[in-house]
């Protein structure tokens, strides 16, 4: 999905500003890595363990894409969006990519980022609608859709307790600054600078203490690297976990690890792509997935179902 295309042309047309919500990944044993990339047919959902074994392709839409997925907090099923530059839809499959089937909405409504409340039984995402661009929330069926917040941002996530919602603001268009506000909505509160030009995938840690975020995610300063940065929910004690420069090495955030002891993130090496994961304090770096032109994007780490037979890998 052209993601780019869509919010710069809401951007360009003043409909993205302060905004709210934002993705979790709660607490658990550390089970697979789901993330979308681009294929021959499209950009399709994937999912690894963490071992970096058994790498499955769970989704083959046709004439469409196939992107940002968030796992339920059971481990079973996965939420994501399929569509494309006219139309968007957020759909819901099993963890093997089985049943996979796409939520009702209404006629003119472009909807975006699903993520899942920390229950299970809802989920929260972004939809330009005729109703009211913004957040919004609704069943795993589709039925009782509620506005959250308005106008929209990008990548609504609930916090573990269910009390916070975490996304990607806007002030008229890019670059976007990290935000939160109470899960019911009301006012937003601003945690970064727009100067820091915070990245579209975000997440909290699995006790709610921190949430991680890309810094200079679309090189707002043009000769420096992206890179994964943590902060508080309250907007203090700002930490770097890389510190890369100079541009040609970057790194993308994507998720903690259910058991709180990792990030999964993006490595951009010289034009390669790599699926990797370290602590959270940036120490004891290892590959998931080594560097290459396969480009995994949007990452999500889920937790283990019950009564299953995959190791945590660590």
């Amino acid at each position: 999905m052209s993601r780019c295309s869509y919010l710069a042309a809401l951007a360009a047309a003043g409909l993205l500003l302060a905004a709210p919500p934002a993705l979790a990944t709660f607490p658990g044993h550390n089970g697979r890595i789901a993330f979308y990339s681009a294929t021959s047919e499209g950009n399709q959902i994937f999912s690894v363990r963490p071992n970096g074994k058994d790498l499955r392709q769970l989704t083959h839409v046709v004439g469409t894409d196939a992107g940002e997925p968030d796992w339920s907090p059971d481990g079973r099923l996965i939420a994501f969006d399929i569509g494309n530059d006219e139309t968007a839809s957020v759909a819901i499959m099993n963890a093997d990519g089985s049943n996979l089937r796409l939520l009702p909405h209404p006629d003119g409504a472009f909807d975006v980022d699903p993520s899942f409340t920390p229950d299970g039984r809802r989920l929260i995402f972004t939809s330009f609608d005729p109703v009211g661009d913004g957040n919004w929330s609704m069943n795993l069926d589709g039925s009782d859709r509620r506005l959250i917040n308005s106008p929209a941002g990008e990548d609504p996530n609930a916090s573990p307790n269910g009390r916070l919602l975490a996304f990607l603001g806007f002030a008229g268009g890019p670059p976007g600054a990290l935000m939160t506000s109470a899960i019911t909505g009301g006012p937003a509160s601003q945690l970064t600078p727009f100067s820091f030009d915070v990245g579209s995938k975000l997440d909290w840690s699995p006790d709610g203490s921190r949430l991680g975020f890309i810094h200079n995610a679309n090189f707002a300063s043009p000769g420096d690297s992206a890179n994964i940065a943590t902060i508080r929910a309250d907007g203090t004690d700002l930490r770097f976990v890389t510190h890369y420069t100079g541009r040609d090495v970057n790194a993308f955030f994507g998720s903690y690890s259910p058991d709180g002891r990792w990030i999964v993130f993006r490595l951009e090496d010289h034009g390669r792509f790599g699926l990797y994961k370290m602590r959270p304090d940036g120490s004891h770096l290892k590959a998931i997935l080594p560097l290459s032109s396969f480009a995994p994007r949007f990452i999500d780490w889920g937790a283990r179902p019950a009564g299953s037979d995959e190791d945590d890998d660590d």
